[in-house]
């Protein structure tokens, strides 16, 4: 049964741009003794021909440091829900070693799970398409808006936590934006309160490619709000919604849009949305049940080699927040699973 909505959400995952502004507890700088163990692990395994994919958590020992990230886990998803971690010099690595390092550091943070249909666990973020979404319009053609340098609206992913490692930012632009669902659901529930019944009862996400067929939509209404065990969980997504409605037969009513409407329309609004601009090397994790992201669109340089480009983990968390049975079955792969492998 679904669980009916509760009250306003408190607690350190309700945030707005003045509490992150006045409060940098959210970075992280790696110490120079976790910088050494990460570069130990990475490099014994590097030179003894693993590759991501290839070991787990035991093989790459952080005796230091994996306590600090259990701790910073906890905050990521009981907490406020995001943090950024600074201080790898991706210039001393490889392309193969830096991979390495990111999926063994990515081990200690939860069950890594696939992010593509060509069932990819450590993803690209770079613009392979030329420019040619700079507008966007890439879900219509089962393109997936982090292969493309156009504008990215506020959504959240299908998993957890996701962690981008920014190698190389763009030329010009490309800033991850993001906010609190928490808060917004709060403003809703203040604001237009006739707005959490279509949002808690939920839609047919358009899957843009991501299902076990190339066109479908989730077999269950997902709701974009979700209480399970007294916790809150946002799915959000405007565009899937709207495409999926539109697959699925069942056209949004005036109020379904203009609900799904008003929870972009807060996401973007400037006391809710926080630019994080990235510089190379950091690690930004994200909760995407208590936060939503975006991305500003960007202009690349010419030269290959200078590319914007991003590694992606997706994550699950051992120990993450309960999820209501429809909330949680995402992907039409079950409670939590990741993208189906077919191609």
């Amino acid at each position: 049964m679904t669980e009916m909505p509760h009250g306003p959400v408190s607690g350190r995952c309700v945030w707005t741009v003045a509490d992150v502004a006045a409060d940098a507890s959210w970075i992280h700088r790696f110490s120079p003794a976790e910088l050494d163990e990460l570069d130990g692990a990475a490099r014994t395994l590097a030179a003894g021909g693993k590759r991501p994919e290839a070991f787990e958590r035991d093989d790459f020992p952080l005796p230091t440091l994996a306590p600090r990230l259990a701790a910073l886990r906890r905050e990521i998803e009981y907490g406020r829900g995001f943090a950024l971690l600074r201080g790898i010099d991706v210039s001393r690595y490889d392309m193969e070693t830096l991979k390495v390092l990111y999926w063994g550091l990515g081990t200690h943070l939860g069950e890594i799970i696939s992010q593509n249909s060509q069932g990819d666990l450590l993803g690209t973020v770079t613009d392979m398409e030329a420019g040619r979404y700079a507008t966007g319009g890439y879900y219509e053609q089962n393109v997936r808006g982090h292969r493309t340098n156009a504008y990215l609206p506020p959504h959240s992913d299908s998993c957890d936590v996701v962690g981008l490692l920014c190698v190389r930012p763009a030329q010009e632009g490309g800033a991850s934006t993001i906010s609190s669902s928490m808060a917004i659901y709060n403003e809703i529930l203040r604001t237009r309160p006739d707005f959490i019944a279509p949002l808690t009862e939920g839609f047919h996400f358009d899957l843009i490619g991501k299902g076990t067929q190339a066109v479908e939509v989730t077999r269950n209404r997902v709701p974009v709000f979700s209480w399970c065990e007294g916790v809150l969980s946002c799915r959000f997504n405007k565009q899937q919604i709207e495409l999926g409605a539109a697959k699925a037969g069942h056209p949004l009513t005036p109020l379904q849009q203009a609900a799904v409407d008003y929870v972009e329309e807060l996401a973007v609004r400037p006391d809710f949305q926080f630019p994080m601009a990235f510089e190379p090397g950091d690690i930004q994790l994200l909760n995407n049940h208590t936060t939503l992201h975006s991305r500003t669109g960007y202009r690349d340089w010419d030269a290959p080699e200078k590319r914007r480009l991003l590694l992606r983990l997706w994550l699950n968390v051992p120990d993450g927040r309960p999820l209501a049975p429809a909330f949680a079955d995402r992907l039409n792969t079950g409670s939590r699973g990741g993208v189906t492998r077919r191609l």
